[in-house]
């Protein structure tokens, strides 16, 4: 059966940060095995009733309604997001801040549902949402959800305050900070929503606003860097369930985002750890 991640690794780096039943009874096989089995669906796009329990579970087999009973609570009480919080809290020194990107994507949504809109580029229904991300591609944080006749910039000073807030629950600093972003987020409100930060917007001139022989900072090179972004994206569509968007409510959708950022995180900083073993040896 293939694993997504391996158990050790979700049960020391996941499964601390799952809050215990207050109320009614606990669930009745092991936290491990039910984060590995919505983590098979995440990467495989599975349908929910699809899921091959019977190769999931070891002793006791849960039913894709139970599976789907927990992911659904934890997305609802935003477990997910607060589990990437605490692995970046955990992680920090890990990450590159040397810069960091913000862009933002569209998502096919198949079913419809919430935050969901036709998108004339994209000639279907979509969801938008932006991603940071730090110099190595490792991504950071979200935005809300929007739907996809909204653009980039759609209420960006409150989106933008959501993005940054991740940072600052994980105790990592964004003032100071140099924040690479296309042509698209080329605005007055975008730009002073960085200075509100005291983050350096490095974005690049966006030709219709006019002439582009302007004061505003800009450094080519750094922009340069920006490729880093579009691999994170070649990352998260690697997971099936985020590919296209099946979920019809925004808590799910964004619970799968939570857990590729978990997923992708967890492997590189157990791969800089091993790295920094090799060295001491």
């Amino acid at each position: 059966m293939y694993t997504v991640l391996d158990k050790d690794m979700i049960e020391f780096e996941i499964v601390p940060y799952i809050p215990k039943t207050k109320r009614g009874f606990p669930p009745s096989v092991p936290l491990v095995e039910i984060i590995n089995a919505i983590l098979y669906k995440l990467k495989t796009g599975v349908q929910w009733r699809q899921l091959p329990v019977k190769a999931l579970f070891e002793i006791r087999i849960l039913s894709w309604q139970s599976v789907y009973y927990h992911y659904r609570k934890w997305c609802l009480s935003s477990v997910w997001q607060g589990c990437w919080v605490e692995l970046l809290r955990k992680n920090k020194k890990h990450l590159d801040l040397s810069s960091v990107d913000l862009d933002g994507s569209h998502t096919p949504a198949v079913r419809g549902g919430q935050d969901v809109e036709y998108q004339g580029r994209k000639k279907r229904k979509t969801t938008n949402a932006l991603y940071l991300t730090d110099r190595q591609g490792l991504p950071l944080a979200m935005s809300e959800p929007v739907a996809g006749h909204h653009n980039d910039l759609y209420n960006i000073e409150v989106q933008f305050e959501i993005v940054t807030a991740t940072l600052e629950d994980a105790d990592i600093q964004a003032e100071g900070l140099f924040l690479n972003a296309d042509a698209g987020f080329d605005s007055k409100e975008f730009r002073k929503a960085c200075d509100l930060k005291q983050i350096n917007a490095n974005v690049c001139f966006n030709k219709r606003n006019g002439n582009t022989d302007r004061d505003e900072y800009f450094d080519q090179k750094l922009y340069d860097q920006r490729y880093a972004i579009e691999r994170t994206n070649a990352w998260m569509d690697s997971f099936r369930s985020l590919l296209n968007r099946f979920d019809t409510t925004t808590e799910s959708w964004k619970g799968f985002n939570y857990l590729a950022f978990m997923v992708i995180g967890i492997r590189k900083f157990k791969k800089k750890e091993k790295q920094k073993e090799k060295q001491k040896v």
